[in-house]
């Protein structure tokens, strides 16, 4: 009995986190750029009740956890005609620097806008990655009128950009119009890919920090290129959580928690019958 009260506390524990993991889902289902989260269980090791190889004499000892998986499956992209925001269709994911720690994350939330220097950031104030002008490293993207008057050369006097007119297109290209009519690009936004993407890590705002475990490319690329995705200007991706699915894992979870916490009722009674035997 003391192994069937153990089995059905294994149960309780990883039904429990199963749990966790679709309330998470459920709770993102609004949020830019979420992808959902599956848990994968599997057996822990069986007890063996004969000496030998008699693989038919063994019980299972519970359940654990052996994996917590997302699915980077794509969202729907919604349009909302903000021209600084952005998703990507396809693979691929925008980079973003934190300033004050100079870490470097990974994201496919697209809610970017322009701060009072010209820098393209997200919510959190961290700064999109991409290329300047004639540039071939990455930078902080900065879209202001020096910046776009020096990608331009242009030299007319007083010559002024109108953010209005920055455009973004399906390649990444950032596209600017002066005042005086001159216009051309003077900017690239990026996107990293990962060939294992299952081991980036998940840091909150949105945003995945990422090592050599999951295997970046040498160096972010040009949308529409090598695989990635293209970049859809004036929209965002949403969560790719599907509710109706989420909710009937809820309620296989929440059987499932039910019956373990019934093998533990159902152990402890019995258990008591045998103490009561010996009275």
């Amino acid at each position: 009995m003391i192994g069937s009260l153990q089995t059905g506390v294994s149960g309780l524990q990883q039904f429990q986190e199963d749990l966790q993991v679709i309330g998470n889902n459920i709770a993102n289902v609004n949020t830019v750029g979420y992808k959902s989260a599956t848990m994968d269980f599997e057996d822990q090791l069986s007890q063996s009740l004969a000496n030998g190889s008699d693989s038919s004499m063994q019980i299972g000892e519970g359940v654990t956890t052996s994996a917590i998986d997302s699915n980077f499956t794509q969202g729907t992209i919604n349009s909302d005609a903000v021209t600084m925001h952005l998703a990507v269709s396809g693979a691929g994911f925008f980079l973003v620097k934190d300033t004050s720690s100079g870490l470097t994350y990974a994201t496919r939330d697209g809610g970017f806008n322009l701060d009072a220097n010209g820098y393209m950031i997200n919510a959190n104030g961290d700064r999109v990655q991409g290329l300047m002008g004639a540039a071939t490293t990455t930078t902080d993207l900065q879209i202001n009128n020096a910046t776009a008057i020096a990608a331009l050369n242009d030299t007319t006097p007083g010559a002024t950009l109108d953010a209005s007119s920055i455009k973004i297109n399906t390649n990444g290209q950032i596209t600017a119009t002066l005042s005086d009519g001159t216009s051309g690009v003077i900017g690239q936004v990026v996107l990293q890919n990962f060939t294992n993407p299952q081991a980036l890590i998940k840091q909150g705002g949105n945003l995945y920090s990422f090592n050599a475990d999951a295997g970046p490319l040498a160096t972010p690329g040009t949308p529409n290129t090598s695989g990635l995705g293209t970049i859809q200007s004036g929209a965002l991706e949403s969560s790719n959580v599907d509710l109706a699915t989420e909710m009937s894992n809820l309620i296989t979870a929440q059987r499932a928690f039910e019956a373990n916490a019934k093998i533990i009722t159902t152990s402890d009674e019995v258990l008591q019958d045998l103490v009561n035997l010996k009275r």
